[in-house]
């Protein structure tokens, strides 16, 4: 997708009530700090429309972003930070599932797991939790820059194995820093989306005007002699 419009639309709070939106949604779920703005800044093509943070559980609300008027990319809640409170765990747990048997344009939900980890009982729990909800996401491994070619491999069985995923599961490698998985989660998007891009349209050919006088070349008549005498020249130097 050429992404020609790429914006924060709406941003939901504990309160809040859920947008009616008439767009297909695609949701991201992720633990604290795994990535999850830099992968929405990278799909977008965008530096700091999601914010990035150095500080876990910065992300307390549900972002909407509108994507060309065609979709929207939901962007819910890190989990599993400590410093928050029990209380404030359960809201955000609330809010989530308030949001996941809301949303009548919800397609599907991408899971981020980091991974030079083995998934977290937090990981476990949501993974869980959401096909509780009646979701089977499908995995993002991000921060796949930090390990080997070879090692990428191995960490998704692990991923696979731990979290205990059905066999047609995807799981993606990707990598904000190098840009690696970006065109394949697109790809899965599109098509969860029932989307197609239009084709450019065709550039119209100029013509001349019939009311101008043609050009001497046009007409069909001998070159000046000047003119035939450098050309002449020209091809002597050559």
């Amino acid at each position: 997708m050429i992404i020609r419009k790429a914006e924060l639309e709406t941003v939901c709070g504990y309160t809040s009530k859920i947008p009616e939106n008439t767009l297909p949604e695609i949701a991201f779920a992720g633990k604290s700090n795994v990535g999850k703005s830099s992968l929405i800044n990278t799909l977008l093509e965008r530096k700091s429309l999601a914010r990035t943070s150095s500080q876990p559980g910065k992300t307390q609300t549900i972002n909407f972003y509108n994507i060309n008027d065609v979709m929207y990319l939901t962007d819910l809640p890190g989990y599993g930070y400590a410093r928050i409170t029990v209380s404030e765990k359960e809201k955000w747990g609330e809010m989530i599932e308030n949001y996941l048997h809301t949303s009548t344009q919800l397609k599907a939900v991408f899971l981020l797991i980091d991974i030079r980890h083995q998934p977290s009982e937090n990981d476990c729990q949501m993974y869980n939790w959401m096909v509780y909800q009646g979701f089977y996401p499908i995995i993002i491994a991000t921060k796949a820059d930090k390990l080997k070619p070879a090692e990428i491999s191995d960490s998704i069985f692990v991923i696979r194995n731990v979290l205990q995923v059905d066999e047609d599961t995807i799981v993606l490698p990707f990598s904000a820093v190098t840009g690696q998985g970006k065109d394949e989660i697109w790809a899965l998007m599109e098509e969860l989306i029932g989307y197609e891009e239009e084709p450019e349209p065709e550039q119209v050919k100029k013509t001349r005007d019939p009311n101008k006088k043609p050009r001497w070349k046009d007409t069909g008549k001998p070159v000046a002699k000047k003119t035939a005498k450098r050309r002449e020249k020209a091809k002597k130097k050559k």
